[in-house]
């Protein structure tokens, strides 16, 4: 999760996470090379004093800036439309979790288990412990085990929310009427925090996602202890 001064994104707990996080640090380089090169061009334009008035034209230099910023574009465009298909990609899911998003809570059902079904609440400020986090810990924490394909099914009760998990590069929609669907892989055991990204209502900052993701064995005596 996300801590004091932090000024990057979070760590990635799932493959397509982290190459989003290589394709940020892609970009960037791409964004710093650019501005030191214009920054370097207008410093000599400001200092250089040499004037020409024979120079009407340069066609090298103006097929140069042109050609050269298409294949930047190209270095940019090919890795992000790979990364587009692999998120849209779902693999040969384990199991399925659906999410139902209400005013102001999120409901969990565990499709390929019999009435395995649970509501999940923020836990109330004058509840929070030493070991929870405050606004982003909930009564009843979604369980899955890690390095297992995960189909999740996302809808709304009333309003529009949105499902949001940031270190699992995980973001969908939660539409009355309408079922969305994303896939993801945890690939280590832990707890995965998220929150709101639609302004559902009053109380639309209290309504937490809180993931344990925790090995098989441990998730089917989970499931089996229920």
């Amino acid at each position: 999760m996300t801590t004091w001064l932090n000024m990057s994104l979070q760590d990635g707990a799932s493959p397509i996470m982290e190459q989003l996080i290589f394709f940020h640090d892609h970009t960037l380089m791409i964004m710093l090379m650019i501005i030191t090169t214009v920054l370097c061009m207008m410093t000599t334009l400001i200092w250089n004093k040499h004037t020409s008035r024979f120079m009407l034209e340069g066609q090298l230099i103006e097929t140069t800036w042109t050609i050269a910023p298409a294949i930047i574009l190209v270095f940019i465009a090919m890795p992000s439309l790979r990364l587009l298909y692999l998120m849209d990609e779902i693999h040969n899911p384990t199991m399925t979790l659906k999410a139902v998003g209400h005013q102001w809570y999120w409901s969990y059902e565990y499709s390929d288990f019999t009435k395995l079904e649970f509501d999940s609440y923020m836990i109330p400020q004058e509840e929070n412990q030493t070991s929870t986090f405050r606004l982003l810990d909930t009564d009843n924490r979604i369980v899955l085990p890690m390095n297992s394909p995960i189909r999740l099914v996302v809808t709304a009760a009333d309003v529009l929310h949105s499902w949001t998990i940031p270190s699992l590069g995980v973001e969908t929609d939660a539409t009355p009427g309408r079922l969305n669907q994303a896939s993801f892989l945890i690939n280590h055991p832990g707890i995965l925090y998220g929150q709101w990204s639609k302004i559902c209502g009053a109380n639309h900052s209290f309504m937490p996602i809180t993931i344990e993701s925790v090995s098989a064995n441990h998730f089917i005596n989970w499931v089996s202890s229920l």
